[in-house]
């Protein structure tokens, strides 16, 4: 793939700050300013993954103080009337931890992120030790990637493998990411899976098939006599 970014290892943070359940609330909210991020992952006692801490964790103890505890301590406020009261990173995370592992496609982790609705995960391997973390504008690094590169490995990965090299030259062209297939070929079944792998090489935006089956054959039959030697009309 010419190094070009394809799981999340290749685009996470690899040097990351994290805090043990321990941690005080004031130490949390100290680390997320100094290290400019909305989100910690939380350790155990052996290193393992085991919650995130995030601003909105934090935001209860503003929201739910002394004063309004009283009138907003309403059962559907329960988890959050709780985290005000919490003061430190084992009371205030959300856990089970929404993790992913290194070798995930980087796909896989934008719809992750997307359906669980956070904008960051912790990178563990297979014990849950942590590993990195990946972002949003992580996800989004591939999308940097040179329209020439993209080009030539639609050419490589995706026309010659299903095509083949000696088949009638098809055209590839890339503009801002988005892929224009042109050209004829007889296997025209294979054409709808053409679009759907080049939309998956790394830094495709889009896919517009312009591909087509062979010219149709002339009728060879017109205006030739029939067998009572009369032409057809």
């Amino acid at each position: 793939m010419n190094g070009s970014p394809t799981v999340v290892d290749d685009v996470m943070t690899h040097r990351v700050v994290a805090l043990r359940t321990g941690a005080a609330f004031k130490d949390i909210a100290r680390t997320m300013r100094e290290w400019g991020v909305s989100a910690l992952p939380v350790l155990d006692d052996d290193g393992r993954v085991v919650g995130v801490v995030s601003e909105a964790d934090l935001l209860p103890k503003e929201e739910y103080n002394e004063h309004d505890l009283g009138r907003h301590g309403q059962a559907g406020d329960t988890a959050d009337v709780h985290k005000a009261d919490a003061v430190t990173a084992g009371g205030l995370m959300s856990t089970p931890a929404v993790t992913v592992a290194p070798g995930v496609a980087l796909a896989r982790a934008a719809r992750i992120m997307a359906r669980t609705r956070v904008k960051r995960l912790p990178v563990v391997d297979r014990e849950g030790f942590l590993k990195g973390i990946v972002s949003r504008s992580d996800l989004l690094k591939v999308f940097l990637r040179d329209d020439a590169d993209i080009a030539e490995e639609v050419r490589r990965e995706v026309v010659a493998r299903l095509f083949g090299t000696h088949a009638e030259p098809l055209g590839v062209e890339v503009r801002d990411g988005v892929v224009t297939l042109t050209g004829r070929t007889h296997q025209t079944a294979l054409i709808p899976l053409a679009t759907h792998l080049a939309r998956t090489v790394p830094g495709v935006v889009d896919v517009r098939c312009e591909l087509t089956g062979p010219p149709r054959p002339p009728d060879l039959d017109l205006g030739l006599p029939d067998a009572h030697g009369s032409a057809l009309a």
